[in-house]
């Protein structure tokens, strides 16, 4: 005995092919703008009695303990040399206040000025290791360099955290993300779901 098929509702097959029509192609040099993993920090090294602060913002989690981030510095910044060397640098995470100074780590290099004088950063000694941690910042991540496979063909490096710091009182600090061409959207209002874990 044949089976009979549920029959569509009427105009689905329309409405369907309505939908995929008002989908328009994506350039791929724009892809990145959709998958932006957190939000924009500033990472900081040290290397030969020079400290260097650079902005970035392709980074992700990667395992939560130990904490270890994925994170891609390129060959074209001054801050990779001091990190191969070492091994070591500050994850530094600053709020929508310090906006301004993020694009200006971002707009000049460590090549051809002290960026902290430039910028108005105040670092300061960290605990774990050489990179200094930032002030200003909400929270800083002292990391240490735990594995380079991908750092030759992808400029990606694996950093264990190794020492953590909050500036108490701030609650959770609204940060911004970077969605390309000098745009930034701010964090929007935390929600929690009935099913979500507490």
């Amino acid at each position: 005995m044949a089976r009979r098929s549920t029959p569509r509702p009427a105009g689905r097959d329309a409405a369907v092919r309505g939908a995929a029509g008002r989908l328009r192609p994506l350039p791929l040099s724009r892809v990145y703008r959709l998958l932006e993993p957190g939000p924009v920090v500033l990472v900081t090294t040290a290397h030969r009695g020079h400290a260097n602060v650079m902005a970035m913002s392709w980074h992700t989690m990667i395992e939560f303990e130990p904490p270890l981030v994925a994170c891609v510095v390129s060959r074209a910044n001054f801050s990779r040399r001091a990190l191969v060397a070492t091994g070591e640098c500050v994850i530094a995470i600053p709020d929508r206040r310090l906006a301004g100074k993020v694009v200006a780590a971002g707009n000049v290099s460590g090549r051809d000025c002290e960026k902290f004088e430039v910028i108005g950063l105040t670092p300061v000694p960290s605990t774990r290791v050489g990179a200094p941690r930032i002030v200003e910042c909400w929270a800083n991540l002292e990391c240490r360099v735990r594995d380079t496979a991908l750092a030759a063909r992808y400029d990606l490096f694996v950093l264990e955290v190794v020492a953590a710091w909050v500036r108490p009182g701030r609650g959770s600090p609204t940060t911004i993300h970077h969605r390309g061409r000098g745009v930034f959207v701010p964090d929007g209002k935390a929600f929690r779901l009935p099913s979500a874990k507490p």
